[in-house]
């Protein structure tokens, strides 16, 4: 690291300055998409929007002293989290 901060405060070019560049770049396609994976995701948002049913029913029901979004806010963020980066994977 000291030896290209004096080569940098200098201003001598490195010996190998021109091999250092990037000279090809080869992109892997990205793999298929697995759709048995993709159903379990489904699946998954599907009981999430049934769960979020059932909390909002009981808290009503119940006349429970706490919101129902406390439950369904951090499930909905973190199966969204989840979802996100399947769909963004390399």
């Amino acid at each position: 690291m000291f030896a290209n901060l004096l080569r940098v405060i200098t201003g001598q070019p490195a010996a190998n300055y021109e091999h250092s560049f990037v000279q090809d770049v080869q992109a892997a396609e990205r793999p298929p998409r697995n759709r048995r994976v993709e159903r379990f995701i489904l699946a998954g948002w599907l009981l999430i929007v049934a769960k979020s049913f059932l909390v909002i029913w009981a808290v009503e029901k119940y006349h429970l002293n706490f919101n129902a979004d406390w439950i369904i806010v951090p499930t909905v963020l973190a199966a969204g989290l989840c979802t996100f980066v399947y769909f963004r994977r390399d």
